[in-house]
């Protein structure tokens, strides 16, 4: 009988350690599911984040691409034209523009530099179809130390720098296309129109020759 009552209680006492080891086993799933659960929302938290960091890249690249820096071509003044035609013509053009900034032209380009003395319309704008400016002034306005100035505030190459009868304006820019009326020598849009529209990729062949064509009286420089 004796034996039968350790066995039974034995009996009993596992029962007992089973069903605190199932409870032990329960807690630490339970333990393992809030750590996994914590793990994900973190990681969910992460990645939620990263995603916001990612929109706002994409959306401040984005935003700055589409918002074009200010160009000089929005300085107060400039005109432009379209529809030129660029045929070489012999004889004289009617230009609508004062001075012309395209159109028809001589076969054959004046050389650039500085004149005293108006210079054939023609042969000027065939140097604007390749990239030049042509700067024109009023020389009952302009001489002297403001001539010298202008003459100054001018690149070396592809430039005409030449007197004109009638300008609207003591001093006018001219590109291809381009024009602008300016208040005198010391007008600062000179510079952004130069900057602009000297040897610019919109005029019809830009870098084309400016020498070897045709000397107009009056080559100062």
């Amino acid at each position: 009988m004796a034996s039968g009552n350790n066995n039974n209680a034995l009996t009993v006492k596992q029962e007992r350690d089973a069903r605190r080891a199932e409870k032990v086993a329960a807690m630490k799933r339970e333990q393992a599911r809030q750590t996994r659960n914590r793990r994900i929302g973190i990681g969910g938290g992460i990645g939620a984040a990263a995603l916001i960091i990612v929109l706002v890249i994409v959306f401040v690249v984005t935003g700055s691409g589409s918002t074009p820096a200010p160009v000089a071509t929005k300085a107060e003044g400039v005109q432009t034209f379209t529809g030129l035609t660029q045929n070489h013509v012999t004889g004289t053009v009617d230009y609508p523009q004062v001075p012309p900034v395209g159109g028809n032209h001589a076969a054959v380009w004046l050389n650039c530099g500085v004149y005293d003395q108006p210079v054939p319309n023609e042969n000027a704008v065939h140097d604007l179809e390749h990239g030049a400016v042509w700067v024109t002034y009023d020389a009952s306005q302009v001489s002297g130390d403001q001539l010298t100035a202008l003459r100054a505030a001018l690149p070396t190459t592809y430039i005409v720098l030449s007197p004109y009868v009638g300008l609207p304006s003591p001093v006018v820019a001219s590109a291809w296309g381009a024009q602008i009326q300016l208040t005198g020598v010391d007008d600062t849009r000179l510079a952004d129109f130069l900057k602009t529209y000297w040897q610019s990729p919109d005029a019809p062949e830009p870098g084309a020759a400016c020498t070897g064509g045709v000397t107009a009286p009056g080559l100062v420089s």
